[in-house]
């Protein structure tokens, strides 16, 4: 088999377009592939398919696999149509999808290292340019957005997540049983989250919604509140996003007492930080009742410690009237207990508690989400950090939107 035989055979053409010449560049460790078009054959826009006068043609070169230890470059002469509907535009050629440089079968190598690896080291060992790679994934997640069907959703996940070592926001929605990445935007505004709501859903789908899991942030319980069918009985306060208030306030607590302990020569809490975050079933035995001492003691952090560990009872009741009784309790106990940390957690519960008992009827939380969450944090180390913030989108839509990225 000759040689241009062999790459039209390899790259799957078909008449009109057939392979000119090949050339190989021991030197400058490449093989050209030169196609070319047969002349007097129908063009068609690309936009509506319709059979269209040639304007022009303009010399382009894609990327495909390498041959052997070569890079394999294609080069054609693409006619460009004059269309009266769209203006003249770039016909379109099967091997590669319009305004890429690289063929589709090298996109999807790409892809598949995407998946695995950081943009750097898949730039490093395909031998692209750092912006050239970025633009492989954001075509992928374009034409995974654009293929995405109609969603129907029951439950949903609101949260956020940083960057730029958290000064940087944007928002996360997610599909609680999928799970996956619907939709993410800049910042956690209102506007941030009331887009989705408005534009990316229907009055249907967002009627449809049964529950939706997120933190007592104001802005986005406003945005839901105005856009989503009887939300007041649909929020559902994040239980996981309730004990981290919590461990912040026992956190608050241990700080403070720990100053003035160590002031009086007594250092019984230092390094002890994580004991009192810890889930009490993470402990070993042996670490558990290292931590009793502590946790049975006459400390301030203690008391505090058994604040935040009796209110998770509260997940485990199933009437509402029962639960309320339960908070009641608690939370007289709470805001006479002089700890001022924990009297301000108590107080933000109460004031937003209905939406904190919804849980008991729709029984969800964003922990469904938490392969989603690790995968981000992967995202964010692999790439250490991000600067740009479109990127970081880019990036989780590609690694957790559950999208079909490669091109056809």
């Amino acid at each position: 088999m000759r040689d241009r035989e062999l790459y039209a055979t390899i790259l799957g053409l078909t008449t009109p377009w057939s392979v000119e010449r090949v050339e190989v560049d021991l030197k400058g460790n490449a093989v050209h592939v030169w196609l070319s078009r047969a002349e007097g054959s129908a063009v068609e826009c690309p936009e509506c398919r319709e059979p269209r006068p040639v304007y022009d043609h303009r010399q382009r070169e894609w990327r495909h696999l390498d041959t052997c230890q070569l890079h394999t470059r294609l080069h054609a002469r693409v006619p460009r149509v004059e269309c009266p509907t769209h203006g003249v535009v770039q016909a379109a050629v099967p091997w590669a999808t319009p305004g890429s440089q690289f063929t589709a079968l090298f996109e999807r190598l790409a892809i598949d290292w995407l998946q695995t690896a950081p943009i750097s080291a898949v730039a490093r060992r395909l031998g692209l340019r750092w912006d050239a790679t970025w633009g492989i994934m954001h075509r992928a997640v374009r034409r995974g957005l654009a293929r995405r069907q109609a969603l129907v959703l029951r439950w949903v996940g609101v949260d956020e997540k940083s960057f730029q070592r958290r000064h940087q926001f944007v928002t996360v929605v997610s599909d609680l049983e999928s799970p996956r990445v619907l939709y993410v935007a800049d910042d956690r505004r209102r506007e941030s989250l009331e887009a989705f709501w408005a534009l990316g859903l229907t009055n249907a789908q967002r009627t449809g919604i049964e529950a939706i899991a997120m933190d007592m942030w104001e802005p986005y319980v406003q945005a839901t509140l105005a856009q989503i069918p009887g939300a007041g009985e649909k929020i559902v306060f994040d239980k996981f996003h309730i004990a981290k208030h919590l461990n912040d306030g026992v956190d608050r607590v241990r700080r403070a007492e720990h100053r003035e302990l160590r002031e009086e020569g007594d250092e019984r809490l230092t390094g002890t930080k994580y004991d009192w975050l810890r889930h009490p079933a993470r402990f070993s035995a042996r670490a558990w009742r290292a931590f009793g001492t502590l946790r049975m003691s006459n400390l301030k952090v203690a008391r505090a410690w058994a604040l935040k560990e009796t209110l998770t009872a509260l997940w485990d009741y199933r009437y509402i009237g029962a639960a309320h009784s339960f908070f009641r309790r608690w939370y007289f106990w709470a805001t006479h207990s002089r700890l001022g940390p924990m009297i301000e957690k108590a107080r933000m519960l109460k004031a937003h508690l209905p939406n904190v008992l919804t849980y008991l009827k729709h029984q969800i939380t964003n922990a469904a989400a938490e392969g989603i969450n690790s995968k981000i944090q992967w995202i964010r180390y692999m790439a250490r950090g991000f600067r740009n913030r479109e990127n970081f989108k880019t990036a989780i839509y590609f690694h957790c939107g559950g999208l079909d990225l490669y091109p056809h």
